[in-house]
C-alpha cells in the first residue's frame, strides 16, 4: 500500500460506513438485486422466467465471483456484461435470462441512484445531529453577549448563542434540501437503449401495461415511488448535478461555521477542542491552531468546486446518451459524499466540544462598549437636563479622541472618563457604569434564542430521537 495512490478519504477523513456505500461491495451485489428484481417482474408479468431460476439469482446475489468477473472483463472490455457471465457461472439454470430486455444503464444507473439515495440518507442523519449539538450551545450561551460585526470591524452587540443560531439555521436549510432530494430521487427503471422500451415491446408482444407494470414493481422491491417520467438511455445527469449541488450547499454553510471558528480562536474568545497531548506546531509549542476548522474549510473548499463537474457533464450529454459521463462521475459523485461525510465528522466532534472564554469575551465587549453606548449616554445626560445637539458634538469629539488614544498610543478606551470629566454630562461613573451593562444592548438576541430553539430545533429533535447523539471520533 505504500507504493501507490491511495485517497486520503479512505486512510484519514470519510467513515467506513460512507465508504462501503461507495465500495465495489454494494456497486455489484446491488447489480444483483436489480437483476433479480427484474427476473421477478418478468415472472409475475408472464415472461418464461421460473420461480427456480429467481431463487437461484437471490442465492447468490451477495456472495459475487470476482476474480471471474475481473478475467472477463479483461477479455471483453465490458463491465456489465462480465458481470453477466459471472453471476451466469453461479447461477447456470437462471443464466439464459439474466438481464432479459436490459441495457447496461439498467444496473449502472438504478444502483447510481440507489446509492445516492443511501448516502444522502447517512449524510441526513449525521447533520440532524450537528445541528443538534449548536442547538444546544446556542441555548447555553444564548445570554452570553459579544462582540457582533459587520465587515469585520465591531458593530452592536450580540451573544454567543445567537450567533450559534446562525450557523444552525444555514444548516437547517441544507437539511431542506437533502429531504427534499431523498424525497424526489426516483429510478431510471427499465427504459432499453435509447430509453423507448423498445426491448420490452418486444418481450410484452406490445402490452404496455405489462412494461409499465414491470417498473412499477422493480420500484416497490428496490425501496422507490416511481420511476423518472422519461429518460434517454440513462436517467437526466442533472438529477446527479442536483445532488451534488446540495452537498455543495452543506459545504457552504459548514465552511462558514469554519472560518468563523478559525477567527474566534484568533480573538481568544472561543476554540474548538484541543486534546491533551494534541501538538499544534512543530516549531512553536505554545501554539493552539484550529486545524480541524482549517480541514472543515479545506474540504468544503473541493466540494464547492467539484459541483462544477456534474454541471458539465449534464450540459454536455448529447442526445440519449454520451459515455464522457462515466469515468467523471465515478469520481465526482463519489469524492462530494466522502467529502461532506469527512467535513460532518468533523463537525460533530467539534460542536460536542466547544470551547468559550466569558471572561475574554467580556473583556473585548467592554473596550467597544463605550463607543456602542454613546446614543444611551445622552439620553441619560439630556433627561439629566443636558442639550441633546451639544451633547451629541462633544460625545463625536470626546469618541475621536479617545479612539486616537487606542489606534495611535495603544492605550485603553478611556471614553468613559472624558465624559464623566466633562461637566456638561452631569453624570457619575456610577451613573454610566449603569448604562453600561453589556446585556442591555443586545436587543431580542436572547429571545430569538429561544424562539428559534422552539419552533425549529425542538421539532427537530423529537421527529429524530432514534438517530440523535451520534458521536465521531477523529483519527487525526
Amino acid at each position: 500500500m505504500y507504493d501507490k495512490y491511495v485517497s486520503p478519504f479512505s486512510t484519514r477523513y470519510a467513515s467506513d460506513e460512507m465508504q462501503q456505500l461507495f465500495s465495489a461491495e454494494k456497486k455489484f451485489t446491488t447489480w444483483r438485486r436489480l437483476w433479480v428484481a427484474l427476473a421477478r417482474a418478468e415472472m409475475k408479468m408472464g415472461l418464461p422466467v421460473t420461480e427456480e431460476q429467481v431463487k437461484e439469482l437471490e442465492a447468490h446475489v451477495n456472495d459475487v465471483n470476482y476474480a471471474v468477473a475481473e478475467e472477463r472483463e479483461r477479455l471483453v472490455r465490458h463491465d456489465v456484461m462480465s458481470h453477466v457471465y459471472a453471476y451466469g457461472q453461479q447461477c447456470p439454470k437462471a443464466k439464459g435470462i439474466i438481464h432479459l430486455g436490459a441495457t447496461s444503464c439498467y444496473v449502472g444507473d438504478n444502483t447510481d441512484i440507489i446509492i445516492m439515495r443511501d448516502a444522502l440518507k447517512l449524510v441526513r442523519r449525521k447533520l440532524v445531529n450537528v445541528i443538534d449539538l449548536l442547538g444546544r450551545f446556542a441555548e447555553e450561551h444564548k445570554a452570553q453577549p459579544a462582540l457582533a460585526y459587520t465587515h469585520l470591524q465591531p458593530a452592536q452587540l450580540t451573544t454567543v448563542g445567537k450567533r450559534a443560531t446562525l450557523w444552525a439555521n444555514e444548516l437547517l436549510m441544507d437539511l431542506e434540501e437533502v429531504d427534499y432530494r431523498i424525497k424526489n430521487l426516483r429510478l431510471l427503471g427499465s427504459k432499453g437503449t435509447t430509453g423507448t422500451q423498445a426491448s420490452f415491446m418486444e418481450l410484452f408482444e406490445g402490452d404496455t401495461e405489462k412494461i409499465k407494470e414491470v417498473d412499477r414493481l422493480i420500484c416497490e422491491e428496490m425501496g422507490f415511488d416511481g420511476v423518472v417520467p422519461v429518460s434517454g438511455q440513462t436517467y437526466s445527469r442533472k438529477i446527479d448535478s442536483q445532488v451534488v449541488c446540495t452537498l455543495s450547499g452543506i459545504a457552504q454553510s459548514t465552511s462558514k461555521f469554519s472560518n468563523d471558528m478559525r477567527i474566534l480562536q484568533n480573538f481568544k474568545e472561543m476554540e474548538e477542542p484541543f486534546e491533551k497531548n494534541q501538538i499544534g506546531s512543530s516549531a512553536m509549542p505554545y501554539k493552539r491552531n484550529p486545524m480541524r476548522s482549517e480541514r472543515i474549510t479545506a474540504l468544503s473548499r473541493f466540494v464547492m468546486t467539484d459541483a462544477l463537474n456534474p454541471m458539465f457533464t449534464a450540459a454536455t450529454q448529447w442526445f440519449e446518451r454520451t459515455l464522457d459521463d462515466s469515468a467523471n462521475k465515478r469520481i465526482a459523485v463519489a469524492e462530494a459524499f466522502l467529502a461532506i461525510d469527512s467535513i460532518l465528522n468533523i463537525m460533530l466532534n467539534v460542536c460536542d466540544g466547544l470551547v468559550v472564554y466569558p471572561k475574554v469575551i467580556e473583556q473585548r465587549v467592554l473596550k467597544e462598549l463605550p463607543f456602542m453606548a454613546t446614543e444611551n449616554i445622552m439620553m441619560t445626560a439630556v433627561k439629566k437636563g443636558g442639550d441633546r445637539q451639544e451633547l451629541h458634538e462633544k460625545l463625536r469629539q470626546h469618541s475621536i479622541a479617545a479612539a486616537r488614544v487606542v489606534k495611535e498610543e495603544g492605550g485603553e478606551n478611556d471614553l468613559i472618563d472624558r465624559v464623566c470629566a466633562d461637566p456638561s454630562f452631569n453624570l457619575s461613573k456610577d451613573e454610566i457604569s449603569a448604562v453600561l451593562k453589556p446585556i442591555n444592548f443586545v436587543g431580542r438576541s436572547v429571545e430569538q434564542v429561544e424562539e428559534f430553539i422552539a419552533e425549529y430545533i425542538t421539532p427537530l429533535r423529537e421527529a429524530n430521537r432514534d438517530i440523535l447523539n451520534e458521536k465521531a471520533e477523529l483519527t487525526v
